[in-house]
C-alpha cells in the first residue's frame, strides 16, 4: 500500500496490471473467432484447458462462447483499456505535467487501484464456477442477465467494485489538478492532455453511479426475489417464473447506456490528449487554437450525457423522445471533428518527424474518423432500423477501441517511455509493430461493416451458418481470424521491444525536445518528481521559439 502512494509506482501498477487483462480480454477474442471462423470443428487441446463442460471434443459449446463473447468485452472495456488510459497514464503523468510533487490523495488513488486489482481477479476466477463466467454480454441486459449463471452474480459484484475504484481515483485526479499545479501554471497553461484526464475523470464521477446504482438493483433482483427489471408474466421453458414481477428490463438499459455512452469518451478524450501531446512534440507546432480545443473537449464531455438512448430507438420510446436522441447524437459529432481539425492543422508547416509515436499518433486521426463517420448512421431511427445487433455496430464500436484509442496508447507508450524509463524503446521494431498492427487492425474490422450492412447479426454462435443472408459471408471469418492471429504476432514484437529496450534501449533524457513539464526532470523522475519546485511562465507548446 505504502509503494502504491507514489504516483509512478501507482501508474505502472495500472500498466502492468492492465496489460496482463488486456491479454486475457485477447486469449479470449481468439477462441471465439476460432468458433467463427470453423464452427463446430474441434479447437486442439480445448478439452484439456476447459474441460468436457465446455469444450466436448474439443468443440466450445454454444454457452461456453457467449461466456467468452461477455468477459471479452468486459475485461476489455473495464479491467484493460479504460485502466490504461486513465489509472497508468493518468496517474503517472498529470502529477508531472502540472508540476506536483504527487497526488493530492494518494491513499485514495492506492485504494482504487487494489480495488479494481480485487475486482479483475473476481471476474476472471468466475470462469471456474458452476456455470462459468457472465454469459449475457457486457451489457448484461434482463431479464436474460437475471436468469442466468452465478458468473452473472460475480459480474455484477465486479461492476460495483469498478465503479468504487473509478470514483476514488477521479477524485485523487481532480483535486490534484485544481490544488496541486505549480505556480504560474493557469487552467489555460495546462497541457492538453491534463484537460483530457481531468474530463475523463469528471465523467467517471458523474456517470458510474447511475451503473453502479443499476447494478445493486440487478443483484436483489438475482438474489433476493426482487424485481426492480423481471416483468410480470415472464415465462422459462413455458414455466412461470415465481417473481412479483412488475419491473421493467428497460430501465436497466437506460441506467447502463447512461454510464456506458460517456464509458465510450472515457476511451476516446485520453487518447485524444496523448495524440494531442505527440502531434506537437513531434511537429515541432504548438496546438492550432488551443482554447477552442479545450472548449471542445468540455463540450464533447458533457454533450457525451445526453446521448445514451441512441443506443435504444428500437425500444419502442416516443417520437419526440427518439428524435431528441438522434439531433443530440448528430451534434456530438461537432466538438469531435473540431478536435480532428485542430490536430490536422496543427501539423500544417510542422518539422514532422516520422517517430514509431507519431506514426500510431497519425494513424489514430483517419481510423477514430472512420469509427466516428460510421456511428452517424447508428444515431438515426431509419438507418439504426437496419443495422441494429448487425456486424455494423461492432465495426463501428472497435474502430473507436482498436485501432482508435489503442493506437494512441501506443503511441503514449513510445513517446514516454523514455521519461519512465530512461531509455528509449528500439524504433526499428517499432516501424514493424506499427505497420503489421495497422495492417491487421483493418483486416480484421473493416470486413463487419459489409457484413452488417448485409444483415448478419452479431450474436450469432455459428456466424449464420444457418442463414442465406449470412452465407457470402462465411468465407470472410477464417481470414479475418488470422488476421486476428497474425495481430497477436505483432503485439510479441512490441513486448520483445519494451523488455530489450529497458534494459539496452538507446539511454535518452528528453530525445523529442519537448517542452511540457514532465520533461524539465530527470528521467526517470526522482521522488518527488524535482529537485526545485518548478514555475510556470508561458504555455506548455513553445516550438515557435525555435524559429524566432
Amino acid at each position: 500500500m505504502r509503494a502504491l502512494t507514489d504516483h509512478k509506482t501507482l501508474g505502472i501498477a495500472y500498466a502492468n496490471t492492465s496489460g496482463v487483462f488486456m491479454v486475457v480480454g485477447f486469449l479470449l477474442m481468439l477462441l471465439f473467432r476460432w468458433q467463427l471462423a470453423w464452427p463446430g470443428q474441434p479447437i486442439p487441446i480445448a478439452t484439456a484447458i476447459f474441460g468436457e463442460t465446455n469444450a466436448p471434443g474439443g468443440i466450445l459449446l454454444p454457452e461456453f462462447y457467449y461466456q467468452l463473447v461477455a468477459m471479452h468485452g468486459s475485461v476489455m472495456i473495464f479491467l484493460a483499456v479504460v485502466p490504461m488510459a486513465v489509472g497508468a497514464l493518468g496517474s503517472y503523468f498529470v502529477p508531472l505535467q502540472i508540476g506536483a510533487p504527487g497526488l493530492a490523495f494518494p491513499r485514495l488513488g492506492a485504494a482504487g487501484f487494489l480495488t479494481y486489482l480485487a475486482a479483475g481477479l473476481l471476474m476472471a476466477a468466475s470462469f471456474v464456477l458452476p456455470g462459468g463466467a457472465a454469459n449475457s454480454g457486457w451489457t448484461s441486459y434482463p431479464p436474460l442477465a437475471i436468469l442466468a449463471s452465478s458468473g452473472q452474480t460475480v459480474w455484477l459484484v465486479g461492476i460495483l467494485m469498478l465503479g468504487v475504484s473509478s470514483m476514488l481515483g477521479a477524485i485523487s485526479l481532480v483535486a490534484t489538478v485544481v490544488a496541486y499545479r505549480a505556480p504560474g501554471l493557469t487552467l489555460m497553461r495546462l497541457p492538453f492532455f491534463v484537460w483530457s484526464q481531468v474530463m475523463t475523470a469528471l465523467l467517471l464521477l458523474l456517470a458510474f453511479p447511475a451503473l453502479q446504482g443499476a447494478a445493486v438493483f440487478q443483484l436483489m433482483d438475482r438474489v433476493a426475489g426482487t424485481s426492480f427489471f423481471l416483468p410480470s408474466g415472464l415465462a422459462v421453458s413455458n414455466t412461470p417464473l415465481a417473481v412479483s414481477g412488475g419491473g421493467n428490463p428497460l430501465l436497466w438499459q437506460h441506467l447502463f447506456w447512461f454510464l456506458a455512452h460517456p464509458e465510450v469518451y472515457v476511451l476516446i478524450l485520453p487518447a485524444m490528449g496523448v495524440v494531442a501531446e505527440v502531434i506537437t512534440a513531434h511537429a515541432r507546432r504548438a496546438l492550432w487554437r488551443y482554447g477552442l480545443m479545450v472548449g471542445a473537449v468540455v463540450a464533447l464531455g458533457a454533450w457525451s450525457m445526453v446521448v445514451w438512448a441512441h443506443h435504444m430507438l428500437l425500444t419502442g420510446m416516443s417520437t419526440t423522445l427518439s428524435s431528441f436522441f438522434q439531433i443530440t447524437t448528430m451534434a456530438v459529432s461537432v466538438p469531435s471533428v473540431i478536435l480532428i481539425t485542430s490536430l490536422v492543422v496543427t501539423l500544417w508547416g510542422g518539422a514532422i518527424r516520422y517517430t514509431t509515436a507519431m506514426c500510431f499518433a497519425l494513424a489514430f486521426l483517419p481510423m477514430f474518423g472512420l469509427g466516428g463517420v460510421t456511428g452517424l448512421p447508428l444515431g438515426l431511427g431509419p438507418s439504426n432500423l437496419i443495422l441494429h445487433d448487425t456486424y455494423y455496430v461492432i465495426g463501428h464500436f472497435h474502430y473507436l477501441v482498436a485501432p482508435g484509442t489503442m493506437f494512441a496508447l501506443f503511441a503514449a507508450i513510445y513517446h514516454w517511455f523514455p521519461k519512465i524509463t530512461g531509455r528509449r524503446l528500439n524504433e526499428r521494431l517499432g516501424l514493424v509493430h506499427f505497420i503489421g498492427s495497422f495492417v491487421a487492425m483493418n483486416a480484421v474490422f473493416l470486413p463487419m461493416f459489409l457484413m452488417g450492412i448485409m444483415g448478419v447479426n452479431r450474436r450469432m454462435y455459428d456466424a449464420g451458418l444457418q442463414y442465406q443472408l449470412a452465407e457470402p459471408t462465411l468465407a470472410w471469418n477464417p481470414h479475418m481470424t488470422w488476421n486476428a492471429v497474425a495481430l497477436g504476432v505483432f503485439q510479441l514484437v512490441f513486448l520483445f521491444n519494451v523488455v530489450w529496450s529497458a534494459k539496452r534501449g538507446e539511454p535518452a533524457e528528453n530525445p523529442w525536445q519537448a517542452t511540457t513539464l514532465e520533461w524539465a526532470t530527470t528521467s526517470p523522475p526522482p521522488a518527488g518528481n524535482f529537485a526545485t519546485p518548478p514555475v510556470v511562465t508561458g504555455g506548455p507548446y513553445r516550438y515557435e521559439e525555435e524559429r524566432a
